[in-house]
């Protein structure tokens, strides 16, 4: 996805419904084809661990609402604006469902258990005499009392399904307990149709299959409230209100009623309510909840804090510069809230396949029925009735649609927690197969604050004299080298003089006008287009460069006056983060505009063998194209600004920087803080939650496989073993809860090994 493309995406009206109704991923799909076909959507894509759409694109609520309805789901807008009000909200929720579940499942299994129990250890559930056939009945319809109390969500859904010309998860259960209850009471209401042999019933097979099934589905609801811990946490460090000084002093007020450029305090120990900049006094302040960084942060006048992060020891006045909805921290829980209710392609690829197995499960129970009832032996009817009724309930594809979802949940909220912000599933599942990782030189290898090592003069000019003039002819430069010759003459008390005709030249310096005289900083490709003799200084500049330093030429009226040497320190954990990156056999390459020299000695000191120097931005871009001609997978990592091509390109790219100074929104995955760690942490996160993926695939769809030839029947002509609907009922139940486990395991993943 392009940049532009990007925020075309991000700038879209964005509107999330609370789904009810949706059973299996066959809904999912339904789902989003129905909203996807409103007019006005871009694109809709579905959480069905959530039971929550994100929908994007300018389009009235009302018709995506009557869309869901018009697929057989309800829909309402999650209309709370608070993030903690509609976490709170949704919990409440989820609680009185999941005591409702129980109490479906206890109705459900008070019947179907003693039933299941008679019939291993007291009778056989046969219908011969007119007493069984009166007891038979109203056994029969304390069943269907429970099928329409405990069960009716099934039968419902199911009766949607059936509107809509389609079939999914409640399609199964529906005919699979509704067969056996039909069948049953057949047998009740006329015995005599049907050989002596036949005569049984299976109403306990009805009642337990409910039960487990909605024991199952509690179970499930339960497990995955743990996959939202990640925002609960997040969200938790929102405070709930601010002390804002006023002329009348100061005052405590709602969160929601801090206005920009209000003034704040903030006392040891307590959240920071919105970002700013620091005003008055100095603190240290823990960030960790934000970049994945221990160590507590020094702040002073002049320094920006964000919203939520935690201070440590004095107390300080800060200016409110981003509040609500644009603070950093609201910004994260919005955007690892729109990665979770992202699919990955495997995701996608397994609600396609699902949306086909319901139909083919059909099917097979009715082909299984016609075998049975053609070539088995008697009484064949029941063996039709029992082999269907168990394909029907043990290929409930629930498991399937849970497989993705929770473990994007699990695995997004885990790299959030580190300071790595995943964008959407499709950059998840990237990440996890990236062969090569081309990494930035300035401000991602390095420190990004250069600063001036040196100053060889030819012996017309005084260091002094040659720094001022320097830094006035930068002065108008945002450009980090110029940045470092500026500050140094600012530390020498040397004030810039008046400059004119500023001139930046891609790739080879600058250019400007002094008191009549013509200024020119930059490399050798600038000298010499301007005719500039460099004499044997070249011999110095190769040994300033060889000391992982950058020399620049400076010249006054075409002649050369000295060489200014520029270093940017290499960060403290660069080395050790690039060497877990080789480590996982990726290949590193570093990109710099710096001269060979410097890049080799950089390259050397960090222990990167293969390296591009002097590359031009767009070059940038060239490079990322051959890599990927050569069959790369390709991360890219950059400030996120000016790398914003070679980010756009690259298969994943890696925006780095810290806290709210780095551009969120601008590459498929943010660190937010400037370590390469969190390079290495993003990748590691991402293998571990797409193998969970590929574990509860395989489980899901290793238990189908499995299960329904044995539903049907394969293993009776060897084996004598014919499944039975409650032990399928309960295979299912649990499959589903297995899945759920196994995503909450990635809970327990540690990415960070340094």
């Amino acid at each position: 996805m392009t940049q532009a493309n990007r925020a075309d995406s991000d700038n879209a009206d964005q509107q999330t419904l609370v789904v009810e109704g949706a059973s299996c991923s066959s809904c999912v799909m339904r789902i989003e084809k129905s909203l996807q076909a409103v007019p006005g959507v871009e694109s809709a894509s579905m959480n069905f661990a959530d039971r929550t759409v994100a929908v994007t694109g300018s389009v009235n609520t009302s018709a995506l609402v009557k869309a869901v309805q018009d697929a057989g789901y309800s829909a309402t807008p999650q209309i709370i604006t608070q993030d903690d009000e509609a976490m709170e909200e949704k919990e409440r929720k989820d609680a009185a469902h999941y005591t409702q579940l129980l109490r479906d499942m206890s109705i459900a299994l008070a019947l179907g258990v003693p039933l299941m129990l008679y019939g291993l250890f007291i009778g056989d559930m046969s219908v011969d005499t007119t007493v069984q056939r009166a007891a038979w009945f109203a056994v029969g319809l304390a069943t269907v009392f429970i099928m329409i109390y405990s069960g009716k969500h099934f039968y419902v859904g199911a009766w949607h399904s059936f509107k809509t010309h389609s079939a999914n998860m409640d399609t199964l259960i529906a005919l699979g307990t509704g067969t056996a209850w039909v069948y049953s009471m057949a047998v009740v209401t006329a015995p005599t149709i049907f050989p002596e042999a036949a005569r049984h019933v299976y109403f306990e097979a009805s009642a337990m299959i409910i039960g487990l099934i909605n024991l199952g589905l509690a179970l499930e609801l339960r497990a995955r409230g743990r996959t939202s811990e990640a925002i609960k946490r997040l969200i938790g460090l929102q405070p709930k209100t601010a002390r804002v000084v006023r002329e009348s002093g100061e005052i405590d007020i709602a969160i929601q009623e801090v206005q920009l450029e209000d003034v704040v305090r903030v006392r040891p120990g307590e959240k920071i309510p919105v970002d700013g900049i620091v005003t008055e006094g100095s603190t240290t302040i823990d960030e960790s909840m934000l970049t994945g960084e221990p160590m507590p942060v020094t702040k002073k006048a002049g320094d920006k804090v964000s919203a939520g992060t935690i201070n440590k020891s004095g107390s300080f006045l800060f200016k409110a510069k981003r509040i609500g909805k644009d603070t950093a921290l609201a910004q994260i829980i919005a955007m690892v809230k729109r990665a979770q209710n992202s699919k990955p392609p495997i995701g996608r690829m397994a609600d396609v396949i699902s949306s086909y197995f319901v139909p083919t499960i059909m099917i097979i129970a009715v082909a299984s029925a016609l075998l049975w009832l053609n070539f088995g032996p008697q009484p064949s009817i029941v063996y039709a009735v029992v082999s269907a009724t168990t394909v029907l309930i043990i290929a409930c594809p629930c498991a399937l649609g849970l497989a993705t979802p929770m473990s994007v949940m699990v695995g997004v909220g885990k790299a959030a927690e580190s300071g790595v912000l995943i964008r959407n599933g499709e950059a998840l599942q990237t990440a996890s197969k990236i062969t090569v990782m081309v990494l930035d030189k300035t401000g991602t290898i390095t420190e990004g604050a250069p600063m001036v090592t040196d100053i060889v003069t030819t012996g017309l000019l005084s260091e002094d004299d040659v720094l001022q003039l320097a830094a006035s002819l930068e002065a108008g430069s945002e450009h980090p080298l110029a940045l470092a010759i500026v500050e140094s003459a600012q530390k020498k008390a040397l004030p810039p003089l008046k400059s004119s005709d500023f001139t930046a030249i891609t790739g080879q310096g600058v250019s400007a006008n002094l008191a009549g005289k013509n200024l020119l900083l930059g490399n050798a490709k600038l000298m010499q287009e301007n005719s500039i003799d460099l004499g044997d200084h070249t011999n110095k500049t190769k040994s300033l460069a060889s000391e992982a330093k950058t020399p620049m030429y400076f010249a006054v009226d075409q002649e050369l006056q000295a060489i200014i040497a520029v270093a940017d320190p290499i960060k403290a954990d660069s080395i050790a983060a690039i060497d877990r990156l080789k480590k996982q056999g990726i290949k590193v390459i570093m990109l710099t505009g710096d001269n060979r020299d410097t890049a080799k000695a950089i390259a050397h000191k960090i222990g990167v063998e293969d390296y591009f120097a002097e590359v031009l931005p767009d070059q940038k871009v060239q490079k990322i194209e051959q890599l990927q001609a050569q069959g790369e997978i390709v991360g890219m990592s950059g400030d996120g600004i000016n790398d914003a091509p070679a980010l756009a390109l690259a298969n994943v790219g890696f925006a780095i920087g810290t806290g709210t100074d780095v551009a969120i929104e601008s590459a498929d995955i943010t660190l937010m803080r400037g370590s390469l760690h969190g390079l290495a942490d993003a990748i590691v996160v991402s293998k571990a939650t797409l193998a969970n993926i590929k574990q509860n695939l395989f489980g899901a769809f290793i238990y189908n496989v499995a299960g329904v030839p044995v539903a049907a029947g394969l293993l009776y002509p060897v084996l004598g073993v014919l499944l039975n609907p409650v032990i399928a009922g309960a295979a299912m139940a649990f499959s589903s809860l297995t899945v759920v486990t196994n995503a909450n395991r990635l809970r327990l993943f540690k990415p960070s090994a340094h």
